[in-house]
């Protein structure tokens, strides 16, 4: 399959997919945000992202936009052979900004595509396509991040969002509690939690309804929006796919066991 040179606009309501070909995603017009396996960022123009095949990567884009996308299957011309070694662009997810260079490039790509009278043809398309992987692999081979300064106050962060369970809370939300940017903040609080925010808050609000189930009796319509769960369906799936029961099943559990200690104690004082 060769590689493939697209424009789109993206969904404005929150999408996801994973696909078995190589991408990368640049940013004409407008602007997007992606997550991929965790990694959370924005694209405008002149920026762009790397999702690697078989990545799960939820994305929207903001009002009009559009975006120049390669879809690149592993075996495609661009990326084997002669330009094999431009595979290790797709080791792990990443975001980028174009340079100088790279954007003279993207106006010469995007005049050809539009200078095609149907579509490019496939030979281009992998030329096309092993230049900029090229250009794009050159700035981006052995750039890694820069030590971290310091680690991230996690005790500051798990009081603010215990205090805020019931509200909407945002990654710029916790990026202002450790003043940094929402870009430094994803990429600092997944270095050293190994989850992405979505994922560290959510897993606090699960944490925060299970004590509420074992250690109330509120109902668990409550739960679920004392939690920061839009309703009680909401909590139950979240359970499933956290505990591998609902929320009714971990408290009925909970009540039998405490029944159960506490006859046996009663038999033991008689």
């Amino acid at each position: 399959m060769p590689s493939i040179i697209r424009q789109t606009p993206l969904d404005t309501a929150t999408q996801h997919h994973a696909h078995d070909f190589h991408q990368i995603v640049i940013g004409l017009q407008g602007q997007a945000e992606f997550e991929i396996e965790g990694l959370g960022g924005a694209i405008s123009a002149f920026s762009g992202c790397i999702v690697p095949a078989n990545h799960v990567h939820y994305y929207m884009g903001h009002g009009e936009n559009r975006q120049l996308i390669l879809d690149l299957p592993a075996t495609a011309p661009s990326l084997t052979g002669y330009h094999h070694e431009l595979s290790q662009l797709f080791d792990a997810p990443r975001f980028f900004a174009l340079d100088k260079p790279l954007k003279h490039y993207l106006d010469f790509l995007l005049l050809e595509q539009a200078s095609s009278l149907q579509s490019l043809s496939n030979a281009q398309s992998d030329r096309l396509a092993a230049t900029f992987l090229g250009c794009l692999h050159a700035r981006l081979a052995g750039v890694t991040t820069p030590p971290s300064m310091h680690r991230l106050d996690l005790a500051k962060l798990d009081q603010f969002i215990d205090r805020h369970l019931s509200c909407a809370i945002s990654v710029a939300d916790l990026a202002a509690q450790a003043c940094l940017s929402e870009a430094h903040f994803r990429s600092r609080f997944r270095e050293q939690t190994g989850l992405s925010p979505w994922q560290y808050v959510r897993r606090r609000r699960l944490e925060a309804a299970r004590r509420l189930l074992e250690e109330s009796r509120m109902p668990l319509s409550q739960i679920a929006l004392n939690t920061g769960f839009a309703h009680q369906s909401a909590l139950s799936h979240a359970f499933r796919s956290a505990f591998g029961c609902p929320p009714s099943q971990l408290r009925r559990n909970k009540l039998s066991n405490s029944t159960a200690l506490t006859a046996n104690r009663l038999r033991h004082t008689t």
